[in-house]
């Protein structure tokens, strides 16, 4: 059986301290804390406008992170080059607006297709495993496939929010059948965006997604439970595949308790 994986996303830790323009907290020092408390990686998303992640922080995960780096990035000639020369196990192309408060949707890669050939080119001859961050659309699948990309992670986003009214049962359907798609392509599959204890129990039981890329809710939960506990909490849910015994929502679908 495929073992799945957790990758935490540290942005908000940095997004704690920009608002201060202070030293403190850390994200290298979240990433440790992470990975000891059952992590499989770290993610973290350089911005353009350097909102939160900088570029100090990526030289000091370098030397810190043991397992493996995940860099989400925009396309662009920048980010291009700056993941090239720090190497991550993985980069992760994702759609980028300054007006945006986080990412919305997933890249167009249909559309930007021949852009996006030179990209995955010049991070793959670096040795960076490539992932494009999609919505799950076969159309978006198949493109990935065709610009070379060795994987896929599917937004999230939408059936998270369809999950909080209880009817949510034709987004995970579309996860489902991208996934099994990106698959049969010969796509590793990711997911990520949204995700938290509750909702990704029904997603952990779909078959083919061997990643999952979280981290609001992570650093959310870090505030009333602390990081260690935080992260263990969701790497246990996901290593397990989701196959614990949980109460049950009024929806139905079983969740870790959060009290």
């Amino acid at each position: 059986m495929l073992r799945k994986r957790l990758g935490v996303n540290i942005d908000h830790v940095a997004t704690l301290r920009q608002a201060r323009r202070g030293a403190t907290p850390e994200p290298a020092a979240a990433a440790a804390i992470a990975e000891l408390s059952g992590a499989d990686g770290i993610t973290v998303h350089l911005r353009e406008d350097r909102r939160h992640i900088q570029d100090g922080d990526l030289t000091a995960l370098r030397n810190i992170v043991t397992t493996r780096i995940n860099l989400e990035m925009a396309a662009t000639e920048e980010m291009t080059r700056i993941a090239c020369e720090l190497k991550p196990r993985s980069a992760t192309l994702v759609p980028e607006k300054r007006e945006e408060i986080t990412t919305e949707g997933g890249l167009d890669v249909l559309g930007q297709r021949e852009a996006l050939i030179a990209t995955v080119a010049r991070l793959k001859t670096a040795g960076i495993l490539v992932s494009m961050f999609i919505d799950p659309d076969l159309a978006q699948v198949r493109a990935s496939r065709q610009v070379a990309a060795d994987a896929v992670e599917l937004h999230t986003g939408t059936y998270c929010e369809a999950f909080r009214t209880g009817k949510y049962g034709e987004e995970l359907a579309r996860i489902r059948v991208a996934a099994f798609y990106g698959g049969s392509l010969g796509l590793k599959v990711f997911a990520g965006h949204g995700l938290d204890v509750r909702n990704i129990v029904p997603v952990l039981a779909i078959e083919g997604i061997e990643e999952f890329n979280i981290g609001h809710s992570i650093i959310a939960r870090a505030i009333f439970l602390g990081l260690p506990a935080a992260v263990k909490e969701i790497a246990d849910l996901i290593h397990l595949g989701g196959g614990r015994s949980f109460p049950s929502t009024r929806d139905g679908t079983r969740s870790v308790p959060l009290e």
